[in-house]
């Protein structure tokens, strides 16, 4: 390891929100030692703290799915801090229930990194704006390689990079081919502002989108508001600029479900007290228990309070009536779901306002996203199975369909799409797709429609198997990193240090974020950038690097003898 006569070093790479909340962490427990560190980052990116997530200049259409009064993401707290809270951001429109743009949250965390690079003094912060082509762990430490240069060696390394690179599945595979070769054109959903530009050239076409969700409604803003059009009154007006006819699909047909419209319909949700110490107790005991018998563990937390709303919101259901909904969804997530697409929306939009009494699935929903901090203390911390973690993150990954819903508004500007006739959910529910000189034709039961443009909105599972990360790829070559499970990512302890093949933990090499999906769970919430997670990871650190200086010191006064 680096000498004893030189301060602590770690690398961190990438520095979006978690790497920025994982520094923040560390400068905070620093403030109750006398140690400094040289913390170089690697990270070409021009807004440092952001990440592309939240760049800036993201196109402002592109939203958050939670209302400024959620995002309780709370100040630094290192000595010397001087950023307010979130709340308080000048951008922000000081209503509440606004759903504010990715982009603002995106410059209150770029300030947040100049506050920790100018205040923070336990921090000596320097960017390395290059891209990590390797790391290697030696007998002096752990030294970065990039294209250009060799850095190191340091006590640390820390991986931040968010989502990486993955290899296309098959079906986007066969279109990247298909497009080579014929005149049909193939999107990314982001950068908004890329597609934004494209789109010019896409008024009057038919165009497709893969994807149902969150990231579908981004990309609707973009190709009608973005374009010129404007909703009025209740209707959409083209501008003339937008495509003909906008066709959205995934494989289950379901849209997201908008969140309550505000906070008073908010509360109507809460848990009690009670029954947030049952939730806790039962997922205690899941975490140490086989794949079913996990699940219905937790699922059976959910069966009484869910049951006292309905009552409370004049849906009287029974507790048997939750159980049986909890069963269906443990079996076959969304298989309750009966509706059209389009009526769905409709209903998702009532229970939303508070107009009709919500249904099973929208109440557990609720309940679900309010334990989401709940769910990452109690699974984020427990050493769980492989097949039990899976199962665990299968169902949170179901629920999303109502917890991690959008804005009531983006709901509504849907249905006012539809009833424009701009957008068409006719083929919604998993179509027929023809690869076809022209592009794609997408048919259903009733007509085949023929589109000359496809948007993959879809955000890939950060699954190690399908990695396309070089950085990735040779760790995992060298045994540094190993999966959770098939379909998972990489094993991490609680405090992000990774498990290797053969349960090997090379000390001092961790990893934080979505990629870990499995050891951790939840990971794209925004407040897990900023939780628990990286306390543990920052108290790690200093007991390391505390270790190995004492070490050091005992050779030292050894070879003096």
């Amino acid at each position: 390891m680096p000498t004893d006569n030189q301060r602590p070093s770690i690398a961190i790479v990438g520095m979006g929100p978690r790497g920025l909340g994982a520094l923040e962490a560390l400068a905070t427990q620093l403030g109750n030692t006398d140690l400094v560190f040289d913390v170089d980052i690697f990270d070409p990116v021009k807004h440092l703290g952001a990440g592309p997530n939240f760049c800036p200049d993201e196109s402002k259409l592109c939203l958050l799915n939670i209302p400024t009064r959620e995002i309780s993401v709370e100040p630094p707290a290192f000595p010397g801090a001087q950023v307010c809270q979130f709340l308080d951001w000048p951008s922000l429109s000081g209503n509440p229930d606004t759903f504010p743009p990715r982009a603002i949250l995106g410059e209150y965390f770029e300030a947040r990194y100049r506050d920790l690079d100018r205040n923070a003094k336990a921090l000596c912060l320097s960017q390395r704006p290059e891209r990590v082509t390797d790391i290697q762990n030696e007998n002096d430490g752990w030294w970065i390689e990039t294209g250009r240069q060799r850095f190191g060696p340091y006590h640390e390394v820390l991986l931040t990079q968010g989502q990486p690179a993955t290899k296309p599945d098959e079906q986007l595979g066969r279109w990247t081919d298909h497009v080579q070769n014929n005149a049909g054109e193939l999107s990314a959903a982001y950068p908004g502002t890329t597609l934004l530009k494209t789109a010019q050239n896409w008024a009057g076409k038919n165009i497709a989108i893969r994807g149902l969700g969150l990231s579908t409604l981004d990309v609707l803003r973009i190709l009608t508001c973005g374009l010129g059009g404007r909703f009025e009154d209740g209707r959409y007006l083209r501008s003339g600029s937008e495509p003909a006819k906008i066709l959205p699909f995934s494989l289950d047909g379901h849209a997201p479900v908008p969140k309550p419209a505000n906070a008073k319909l908010d509360t109507m949700f809460d848990p009690t007290k009670d029954e947030t110490k049952s939730f806790d107790a039962a997922l205690m005991k899941a975490t140490t228990q086989s794949r079913e018998t996990a699940i219905m563990t937790v699922s059976e937390a959910l069966v009484a309070p869910a049951a006292r709303i309905l009552k409370e919101m004049g849906n009287p259901l029974k507790e048997g009536d939750v159980r049986n909904w909890l069963t269906m969804e443990r079996e076959a997530p969304g298989s309750q779901e009966t509706q059209s697409p389009t009526e769905a929306l409709r209903t998702g939009i009532a229970m939303a306002d508070g107009d009709l009494p919500p249904s099973i699935g929208f109440v557990v929903g609720q309940l679900w996203r309010k334990w989401q901090n709940a769910l990452r203390s109690g699974f984020n911390s427990a050493q769980i199975s492989p097949e039990t973690a899976k199962a665990l993150v299968t169902f949170d990954e179901g629920l999303k369909r109502y917890s991690y819903g959008p804005p009531v508004r983006s709901a509504k500007e849907l249905i006012m799409l539809i009833d424009a006739e701009v957008v068409d959910l006719c083929a919604a529910d998993d179509p027929s797709i023809r690869l076809i000189e022209e592009g794609w034709q997408l048919v259903d039961a009733n007509r085949e429609i023929t589109v000359s443009v496809m948007i993959d909105a879809v955000m890939p599972s950060p699954a190690l198997d399908t990695t396309a990360d070089p950085l990735i790829e040779k760790l995992m070559a060298k045994g540094n990193i190993s999966a959770v499970c098939d379909g998972l990512g990489a094993r991490a302890k609680a405090d992000g240090q990774l498990i290797g093949q053969n349960d090997n933990t090379p000390s001092g090499i961790c990893m934080l974020g979505r990629l870990s999906l499995g050891s951790v769970i939840a990971a794209d919430s925004i407040h897990d950038c900023f939780g628990a997670a990286t306390k543990r990871w920052a108290d790690g650190v200093i007991i390391r690097v505390d270790r190995t200086q004492l070490q050091s010191c005992d050779v030292l006064d050894e070879s003096a003898l």
